[in-house]
């Protein structure tokens, strides 16, 4: 499960380079140990951070996530009828194809994230599926949908896994789960807010011959486009090169972040590429139960995003702006119970409880929502559902980046998390079928499974994690070849 090495057996070098760091950082090192900044520069060097890095990555990822999803509110706005997507599965085609470029493309987009730089890589990427979003509000058959979606796949596939991997390069690992937690909560105001734009943008239907559900398509992707010129100049590099980022630190500033890094899991500095040492981690089974959980999850945030407005309108009786703006509240109230959890993540050290709590969350939301006669109570059930699935996507982002070391791995691992996301995507789009609507009773006995599955495995890993850590205790076991290095549990 984990990446150990018994004291007995370390590979040549391991002694020096571990003799080396322990002769560096002394027995309970913390930041104000630093000499060179007093604690309060060392805070405000911190806080730029958050607001260009984190408020720069989560506005993108909230047109991402916009991009993605807005095919659900273009569909109660006429697409499904005037594509004829009724016919068959041509639905969730649509939705499917997305998918398949999205996780073929993760892992190379990730290693050319970290050659090129996230600036002008992520900005070039946002830009070009800008355009294709305004293609997509001019297609004039679902085949010409299927292909665009297919292109857009491609695209965004660099994205998220690549602010995964920058983020966690950023920051020590109790510090990680808030800034994601506030990086996708962004993300969430696009999926609370899309709905309501989507209701304003179809308004315009007629206007220059056009329907209302392809004015969403074309004015999203104006918007992902001015979102995308800001990359460039606000968006920042990785830590060892982000002084050449435009006005944020300075060479110092970045030297002290690479050292904050090293003194906390010593991967802060860049490490030369090769193929084995990106491959090697794929033989560490805990790399896929990280991915095994975050496909549990998306199998349940895509669905919600694919298909509520759907269920809302057509299972609950609700007119198509009522079921769009009621999409927006159970999306302010996972915002709240995401950040609370990924306070007391960090603040206590602890990852498993908070995506066991989220776990419960949703188990107890979807049979609610998926199966209560009264629709007040299903609509409750949509808020524990939406909060408990989508906390629980900064938290597994956490609990994977708190649990590998170094460079490389940290990208496979981060490529390898997203794509079984992508993989999620997929499933959610062959258990919620059109033949099912609008219960989709199969779908939710799969989302039902889908939290109880995390349970087991958070379980599973925790224990293995608990038996490592003791041994490492003892001098037994090297985790992650550094010797000071513990799972988070």
């Amino acid at each position: 499960m984990g990446t150990m090495t018994p004291i007995d057996e370390k590979p040549p070098g391991d002694d020096d380079r571990i003799e080396d760091i322990a002769g560096k950082i002394p027995p309970g090192y913390n930041d104000d140990d630093d000499d060179e900044f007093t604690p309060q520069e060392q805070k405000k060097i911190i806080r730029r951070i958050d607001l260009r890095l984190v408020t720069m990555t989560g506005l993108a990822y909230c047109i991402s996530l916009m991009d993605r999803t807005n095919l659900s509110m273009a569909a109660v706005a006429g697409l499904k009828k005037e594509l004829q997507l009724e016919v068959g599965e041509r639905y969730s085609i649509i939705v499917l194809m997305f998918f398949v470029p999205y996780i073929i493309f993760q892992p190379p987009m990730t290693v050319i994230i970290r050659k090129v730089g996230p600036t002008y890589f992520l900005g070039s990427i946002i830009v070009c599926w800008a355009g294709i979003m305004i293609g997509m509000g001019f297609v004039q058959d679902w085949g010409a949908l299927v292909g665009t979606r297919v292109l857009l796949g491609v695209l965004e596939a660099g994205y998220f896994p690549g602010c995964v991997y920058l983020l966690s390069c950023w920051y020590t690992r109790y510090d990680v789960q808030k800034r994601f937690s506030v990086f996708y909560l962004i993300g969430c105001v696009a999926s609370a807010l899309a709905g309501i734009l989507a209701f304003g943008l179809m308004q315009l239907n007629g206007k220059h011959g056009l329907t209302g559900w392809r004015w969403i398509f074309i004015l999203e992707g104006v918007i992902t486009g001015f979102i995308g010129i800001l990359c460039f100049f606000f968006l920042v590099d990785f830590p060892d090169r982000a002084h050449k980022s435009w006005r944020f630190l300075n060479e110092r500033e970045c030297a002290f972040i690479v050292r904050r890094i090293n003194k906390d899991r010593n991967d802060g500095d860049m490490e030369a590429f090769s193929l084995k040492k990106f491959l090697k981690p794929a033989t560490d089974l805990k790399i896929w139960g990280f991915a095994m959980i975050f496909f549990c999850l998306t199998t349940v945030t895509y669905a919600i995003a694919y298909f509520l407005p759907i269920i809302l309108m057509n299972g609950m009786g609700y007119g198509v702006g009522e079921a769009q703006c009621l999409v927006a509240p159970p999306y302010a109230f996972a915002g709240i119970v995401m950040y609370t959890t990924a306070w007391a993540g960090d603040k206590y050290h602890m990852r498993a409880p908070v995506l066991i709590f989220n776990a419960l969350l949703a188990i107890i939301g979807l049979p609610m929502m998926g199966f209560a006669k009264s629709d007040a109570v299903r609509y409750v059930g949509v808020f524990f559902t939406v909060a408990g699935a989508n906390a629980n996507i900064p938290a597994c982002m956490a609990y994977q980046a708190n649990n590998v070391r170094g460079q490389w791995t940290r990208a496979f691992s981060s490529a390898t998390l997203v794509g079984f996301g992508g993989l999620g995507g997929i499933v959610s789009s062959l258990v919620f079928r059109e033949k099912d609507a609008p219960g989709y009773r199969p779908g939710m006995y799969a989302a039902i499974a889908c939290n109880i599955l995390i349970v087991l495995l958070v379980l599973c890993m925790s224990l293995w994690f608990r038996i490592c850590n003791k041994q490492a205790d003892r001098g037994k076991r090297v985790i992650e070849g550094d010797a000071a290095f513990r799972y988070t549990i």
